[in-house]
């Protein structure tokens, strides 16, 4: 079983956006029983919400589930996750600057370290470099993040179903 993370900062807009994308597209692939997604935000501001009613629209839109509650980021998430990606850059070094106090050893640094990746890393149509954050915007920013994440979550599941395949 791979376990995926999505983090973004409150954990009502992209990272939930990005956990119901990817299960969508994982159940899509038949492969629901191999690759297991959940999202936290970096900061507790929401913690217990339900995603943002806007994010859900967008989704609703394109036929997509939006499920889940927010929640926060927290040390044991190194340990209990495959891969851990990060809606921007911020988010990113948030989570890096948990892995010093996560991991005593420098081994396990360079371990954790290797498992928080860029969400739009595995973007194959956007030249985007983060998943830019809707929540001060209009809808036309809710409906391109969500296109956005369709596009880094299809490369991703392209990026895992690949590695699955070396491995067999």
């Amino acid at each position: 079983m791979t376990k995926l993370l999505f983090v973004c900062l409150g954990n009502i807009c992209r990272s939930p956006a990005a956990e119901n994308i990817m299960n969508h597209l994982v159940a899509q692939a038949g492969m629901s029983d191999r690759i297991e997604c959940d999202s936290a935000g970096t900061a507790s501001y929401h913690t217990g919400n339900p995603p943002d009613r806007r994010m859900r629209a967008a989704a609703a839109n394109r036929d997509l589930p939006m499920v889940g509650k927010a929640r926060q980021f927290t040390k044991a998430d190194f340990t209990a996750f495959d891969l851990i990606l990060a809606m921007d850059r911020e988010n990113y070094h948030n989570i890096l600057a948990l892995v010093g106090s996560a991991a005593p050893s420098e081994n396990l640094q360079e371990q954790y370290r290797d498992k928080v990746k860029l969400m739009c890393d595995f973007a194959t149509e956007h030249l985007d470099k983060e998943v830019p954050d809707p929540y001060y915007g209009g809808a036309e920013g809710f409906d391109y993040v969500i296109d956005l994440l369709l596009d880094a979550c299809s490369g991703l599941l392209l990026e895992l179903e690949t590695t699955a395949a070396k491995k067999v």
